[in-house]
């Protein structure tokens, strides 16, 4: 029997209408405070592309050579990927989540010291390894109290938050560097004093477990009895049992190849596009009587939307059936992106066809990561996203320094576009060989 509060006991979770009502409201609680927390994440990361051409004017380096530094922090998430969602599993998302905030962000304030290129590329690179306590423990969490019929929109709203800390980080940045007129080391002071409050919030609102809370989980809808009762009854499993059953899982590795070309084509976007417009208004100036400086925030607010509506998409309309809604999404795309590709920066159809590049791209992230507790299970869904989001970040790594390159060949950014398209044919071939 599980007590709940004092005097109210239950056994499952879900027999009496009062510890339903509550467990629901925890389940809510839960899920929006992570979804809180991961909303100021991205301002630990994603300030680099604001402060480009200060760091280029400082350091006189090419946009390859800064690639290069994007590139490491990529890496640098994707060792911690590997590494941090086992943390998850093993330690508790609570405790790592908030470890991540608060570090990444003392590290952000360490970084705008660099005193040159070297130093800039170490402390990015570690900086990506502490990012990366956040995603795979802060799903654990999300994956013990939702059941698969409800993740598909669960995650959705996860990653509705992540493309939000999207939002609030290119907003941001460009208070930063467009009305404060600050120097470009401010991008990596001001955003993350958000991330460290967030974190604090965080730890002391969230649980783990169902468990800890005074109840059992919901179950699943097709775990049988037998199930059940082994599920309970087992022992924990050890890291290395947990990596051997993800690494000899195939659709583990053709999802890690479809999220990584996805990965590369979001990133691309993220880091590129800033650039793409912030030396676009530099040439130009004022154009249509807007600042095309903030037509970029678009791009986040199609991720955001995006990741809602695929979730919410791959339950409601694809019944729970992943690699559909990704591969929609993906060759959608590639059509956003050829359109942006023709536009210039002064087009105000540049800030909705923006929004439907960030749309299409980041939209599948939410069933990338309902696709994982589907395909190994509850209990190792933290160490399978680590390495899904390994082979995440490992490919965009690859392309930055590549598209940083092309970039200083031909001096035109809009070949960023180009970049993307590719990306996204690539995963979405790839995410058909999943059919799961």
């Amino acid at each position: 029997m599980s007590k709940i509060g004092s005097n109210l006991l239950v056994e499952p979770v879900l027999a009496a209408p009062i510890a339903r009502t509550r467990y629901r409201s925890l389940q809510w609680r839960m899920l929006l405070t992570v979804m809180f927390c991961y909303l100021f994440y991205y301002t630990g990361r994603q300030t680099l592309g604001f402060a480009i051409p200060g760091i280029q004017a400082e350091f006189d380096v090419s946009k390859q050579l800064i690639g290069w530094v994007s590139a490491g922090m990529l890496w640098g998430y994707a060792i911690g990927q590997a590494i941090n969602g086992n943390l998850g599993d093993k330690f508790g998302g609570r405790k790592i989540v908030t470890a991540g905030a608060i570090s990444s962000s003392l590290m952000n304030w360490a970084v705008s010291f660099a005193v040159g290129y070297k130093t800039l590329l170490l402390g990015w690179w570690l900086n990506g390894y502490l990012q990366a306590l956040g995603f795979a423990p802060g799903s654990r969490i999300i994956s013990n109290w939702w059941t698969k019929a409800e993740r598909g929109k669960v995650y959705g709203l996860y990653l509705f938050a992540a493309g939000m800390s999207s939002v609030v980080t290119y907003i941001l940045g460009l208070v930063v560097v467009d009305l404060l007129h600050l120097h470009w080391r401010w991008v990596f002071r001001l955003p993350v004093v958000l991330l460290i409050f967030a974190g604090l919030c965080f730890f002391f609102i969230v649980r783990d477990t169902p468990e800890e809370m005074g109840f059992k989980r919901e179950h699943e809808a097709e775990e049988s009895a037998e199930e059940l009762a082994k599920d309970d009854d087992a022992k924990p499993e050890t890291s290395a049992e947990r990596y051997r059953a993800i690494l000899t899982n195939a659709k583990i590795h053709i999802g890690g190849l479809a999220l990584g070309f996805n990965n590369a084509a979001r990133y691309g976007l993220v880091v590129w596009v800033p650039v793409h417009f912030l030396e676009a208004t530099a040439k130009l100036g004022a154009v249509t009587g807007l600042n095309a400086r903030w037509i970029t925030v678009a791009l986040p607010v199609g991720m955001a939307f995006g990741a809602l509506s695929n979730g919410w998409i791959s339950d409601r309309v694809f019944g729970s059936i992943r690699w559909k809604p990704i591969t929609l999404y993906m060759f959608s795309a590639v059509l956003a992106a050829a359109v942006m590709y023709t536009l210039p920066v002064s087009s105000l159809w540049a800030i909705l066809a923006l929004f439907l590049c960030g749309f299409f791209v980041y939209g599948p992230h939410a069933t990338f990561w309902a696709l994982v507790p589907d395909l190994v299970g509850r209990r190792r869904a933290g160490t399978a996203t680590g390495v899904m989001n390994t082979y995440s970040y490992l490919f965009a790594g690859l392309a930055e320094p590549a598209i940083g390159h092309l970039l200083d060949v031909t001096h035109d950014t809009a070949l960023v576009f180009t970049v993307v398209g590719v990306c996204c044919a690539l995963s979405g071939l790839c995410a058909i060989l999943i059919r799961r």
